[in-house]
């Protein structure tokens, strides 16, 4: 079992930046793929990124690829989400998943989630 927690999220203006955090209850936390989606109102969960596990390697939903980048610090359990130049669009509830199979951009394919943490972005 791995606990998630997100953090980071807040009310922002458009333009601003954010790092979001999500760290992992698990000493086992270097063996998992992470992912972050996000979810705005009336929308499905979208994929966001992805990293593997030694954070060698990263992958973007194309619409978010010049503005994000996840990154991971496997010492301290924790996998970041920076955001760049925020747009009243990027409005959503961001989570982080753990994945002990693949980094691809479904849902199915990660077994742990937080709860969120929400982004508002003011124009």
């Amino acid at each position: 079992q791995v606990q998630l927690v997100e953090s980071g999220g807040g009310l922002v203006q458009a333009g601003d930046s954010l790092r979001l955090s999500c760290v992992a209850s698990r000493r086992t936390f270097s063996s998992y793929y992470m992912g972050w989606f996000r979810q705005a109102p009336g929308k499905e969960r979208e994929f966001v990124a992805a990293i593997s596990w030694s954070g060698g390697r990263t992958r973007y939903a194309h619409s978010v690829k010049d503005r994000f980048t996840i990154s991971r610090d496997n010492a301290k359990n924790t996998v970041y989400l920076r955001i760049n130049s925020l747009k009243p669009e990027d409005t959503a509830v961001y989570y982080c998943g753990a994945s002990s199979t693949g980094w691809g951009d479904s849902q199915k394919e990660y077994s742990y989630w937080g709860q969120g943490t929400q982004v508002t972005v003011s124009s």
